[in-house]
């Protein structure tokens, strides 16, 4: 395992590739209405908002989730109000440099539904929402790319975890709230401003970790391959 604080995954001349996973934990809160969801969005662990919100990208899954986050699921499927449920889902989670900002848009919304409902709906009792937390473990998987031209065919290669940790979770640990990629170019003087640019242009909320790889490696591919540069 490696620290995964360290800013760029950087390292001995080059970028060095990492993997990793989330492992969940419980935080002892739970909720069965959305009252309880509100008490508990309200003062659990940010680390709790990061795995509901962002870690649905790491669990394995059969079919195409109908909802971007966990709290918008539940509101669905355990609460039975797909009102409350889209709205929550129509958040983009990546607009929020702060998860402290998440947090406090999706109270927001919880609050606005309460507002308007006379009846709070409850959830059965096998359908309560538990509140768990995420911690990153974080692995060094040997590869280091060299040069920038080399990352179509890393990327190639590179899981959906390591897609994770320098796309997806790098935007937690990067000064500028950026991802690893661009970071690194970043080290370069300009030289890689409109592939910056391309990479910073990319919304990763709506985008499976599968997808996001398959469109780095095209902008990466187009950008040195094909003299595609604007």
């Amino acid at each position: 395992m490696v620290d995964p604080n360290d800013r760029k995954g950087a390292g001995g001349g080059g970028f060095r590739i990492r993997d990793c996973a989330l492992i969940g934990q419980a935080t002892g809160r739970r909720a069965q209405n959305l009252r309880e969801l509100r008490e508990g969005l309200t003062y659990v662990h940010s680390a709790s908002i990061y795995h509901h919100i962002w870690g649905r990208l790491l669990r394995p899954t059969f079919d195409e989730p109908e909802y971007n986050n966990d709290f918008a699921a539940w509101c669905s499927h355990a609460l039975h109000d797909r009102a409350l449920a889209e709205r929550l889902s129509a958040i983009n989670s990546a607009e929020y440099g702060r998860l402290e900002d998440l947090r406090q848009e999706l109270l927001d919304i919880i609050e606005t539904r309460l507002d308007e409902e006379e009846v709070i709906p409850w959830a059965q009792a096998d359908q309560q929402f538990y509140f768990l937390r995420s911690t990153t473990i974080v692995f060094d998987t040997d590869h280091v790319v060299k040069r920038p031209e080399d990352f179509p065919e890393a990327l190639s290669h590179m899981s959906v975890g390591s897609v994770f940790y320098h796309f997806i979770d790098a935007r937690r640990r990067t000064p500028d709230s950026v991802d690893d990629f661009s970071a690194w170019l970043a080290d370069f003087a300009g030289a890689y401003a409109p592939l910056m640019e391309r990479i910073n242009a990319i919304d990763p909320w709506f985008s499976s970790l599968a997808q996001l790889r398959r469109r780095l490696g095209r902008i990466f591919t187009e950008y040195f391959h094909t003299g595609t540069k604007g």
